[in-house]
């Protein structure tokens, strides 16, 4: 039996949102230490202040610099989320066997599953881009998981489920 693997890994884009509260919690902390050199008869609040601004920044900074990546061993797809480059958690587990479809995310292959009222988990880059490199996986009827997957991981894929897996 040949085994076939197949890794990708793809950073997610960080919200606009998300850059700005970390740049201000940062901000905020940098001005509460320069304030305790100043303000030296509230000390301690200054410093509990910059202590919490310091590890909101950081818990902000591991939720919004995200990637995602995909392994995919003997037919089965694992998605893991790599929070900062620092800690890892494993999403999902996606058995071959169960996928209805994977294709490209404007392919006509999919106009069938367009008026389905399912789940959807977003595991891609989080943007749209010209060409845009996303596909839409159905997974047993009630997912919809959109993937940003390398060229060779939908190849090792479609080598084994063809009927499935589409590449336009």
């Amino acid at each position: 039996m040949s085994d076939t693997y197949v890794e990708c890994l793809v950073k997610a884009k960080t919200s606009f949102f998300g850059k700005l509260f970390k740049t201000l919690l940062i901000m905020l902390a940098v001005i509460f230490v320069l304030a305790m050199f100043l303000l030296p008869p509230i000390m301690m609040f200054l410093f509990l202040g910059a202590v919490i601004a310091g590890v909101g920044a950081y818990f902000v900074n591991m939720f919004t610099d995200l990637e995602y990546e995909y392994l995919y061993l003997d037919r089965e797809l694992v998605v893991d989320k790599v929070m900062a480059k620092s800690k890892r958690k494993r999403i999902a587990t996606y058995q071959l066997d169960r996928i209805e479809i994977l294709a490209p995310f404007r392919s006509y292959h999919l106009d069938n599953y367009k008026n389905r009222n399912v789940k959807v988990k977003d595991y891609s880059i989080g943007e749209v881009l010209q060409p845009d490199k996303r596909y839409a996986m159905f997974y047993e009827g009630g997912e919809k998981i959109i993937l940003s997957p390398s060229e060779e991981l939908i190849k090792a894929m479609k080598n084994t489920a063809p009927r499935k897996i589409f590449s336009d």
